[in-house]
């Protein structure tokens, strides 16, 4: 646990915890809004938080040989997540410009025409 400092323990800890929020909170928002979309953006999201997992154990172990594994593990975690996370994000711009959701302008440009 001697790898790393302090603050730099807060800052790999508290992203951790971030991440997680942000998941739950787009998961939620996902529920809310009703947009499938966004649920798959929580779930592509779980890879970087792996590839996070795995950095802060690593360093909680000071970097161990026996655990370099992990850095590879780390390594393809985040790889996947890349393509996870560009494939949802993609997935939420598509339902946006495919469907008549009260937030897509599509719906926008169609309510301001009956007026």
């Amino acid at each position: 646990m001697h790898a790393l400092s302090i603050p730099t323990w807060i800052i790999h800890i508290s992203s951790v915890i971030e991440w997680i929020a942000a998941i739950w909170l787009i998961w939620k928002y996902g529920e809310v809004t009703g947009h499938r979309a966004w649920g798959a953006l929580s779930f592509a999201m779980l890879p970087a938080l792996v590839s996070a997992m795995c950095a802060c154990t690593w360093h909680y172990f000071d970097n161990a040989p026996s655990l370099e594994w992990l850095v590879t593990l780390q390594a393809t975690m985040t790889l996947i997540g890349n393509f996870t996370l560009c494939a949802a994000a993609f997935w939420i711009w598509r339902s946006y410009r495919t469907n008549t959701t009260p937030y897509s302008s599509t719906s926008n440009l169609s309510s301001l025409e009956k007026k």
